[in-house]
């Protein structure tokens, strides 16, 4: 079968009553989606036509920016600022953003601060709306709420103050190969972290001892991983053995982070 149109970062489904079931991914590929999971084992070729599009406006850009926008966009819309990568840069509280209205609806809504396992422990920010998605795109494998805050701002500052003694990068080649750090328990990594905290933070705790669990459509993990680009190569194929954050995997070991290359045009043949 062959689907030809610009992709978008995967979109994923989990079942909170079933959390033994491994995530359910999907290929946006122009009005498309494809369902990766029944492609599991099955050979898939992606072959770049050379376009690219802006994921927001559709204009067409020779260089991508903030993976899938050009360049006007880049430095105009809310949504590629900087507190988007740095949320305690957020000044949406304050009255400043590039919009105000789209500032409401996400920097200024319920924030958690959680810690995640991916594989080893890692803090990190997300608009409540975002849960459990943005664990899922880190390839986390466990993932626990620590603080809940109203606005983007004030998680990030509890994230600054907490990633002098946790860090808040992912393991990308770790992860993919299926690392695990199973040592640690985050119910204690937790109540750890809530007293490095200073007491005016600590208002933003939350009870909340669930652990989420997350399982991955991987038959198998690469033990070297290779990184593939469509800049350096524009057709990517191979047998694909798993599906983990953003990436595919395929049965050679390399792999494709897919939220890299929003609005690629690409040919899909599977």
């Amino acid at each position: 079968m062959h689907i030809e149109g610009n992709i978008k970062k995967m979109k994923a489904g989990y079942d909170h009553d079933n959390p033994s079931l491994p995530v359910k991914y999907y290929l946006p590929v122009g009005p498309d989606l494809i369902n990766l999971n029944e492609l599991s084992g099955e050979k898939i070729r992606l072959e770049w036509k050379g376009r690219i599009n802006c994921i927001h406006c559709g204009r067409e850009t020779k260089k991508s920016f903030a993976q899938g926008y050009c360049y006007p966009c880049f430095i105009s819309l809310p949504q590629t600022d900087a507190c988007i990568l740095h949320p305690e840069k957020c000044q949406a509280h304050l009255g400043i953003s590039r919009d105000m209205e789209w500032a409401k609806h996400n920097c200024l809504q319920d924030h958690f601060v959680y810690l995640a396992l991916t594989p080893g422990i890692k803090v990190g920010v997300t608009r409540k709306s975002q849960v459990p998605t943005r664990w899922i795109d880190q390839g986390a494998w466990q993932a626990i709420k620590l603080a809940q805050t109203p606005n983007r701002y004030l998680a990030g500052t509890i994230e600054v103050l907490l990633k002098q003694n946790i860090p808040d990068k992912t393991n990308w080649r770790r992860m993919l190969q299926g690392v695990r750090e199973s040592n640690i328990d985050l119910r204690d990594e937790k109540k750890r972290i809530i007293g490095l905290l200073p007491d005016e933070m600590k208002e933003y705790i939350i009870e909340d001892e669930n652990i989420y669990s997350f399982r991955y459509p991987v038959n198998r993990y690469p033990v070297k991983i290779k990184a593939m680009n469509f800049e350096k190569q524009h057709i990517i194929e191979g047998e694909l053995t798993g599906i983990k954050g953003q990436y595919l995997i395929f049965g050679d070991g390399s792999v494709l982070n897919i939220r890299k290359f929003g609005g690629y045009l690409l040919d899909v043949y599977f």
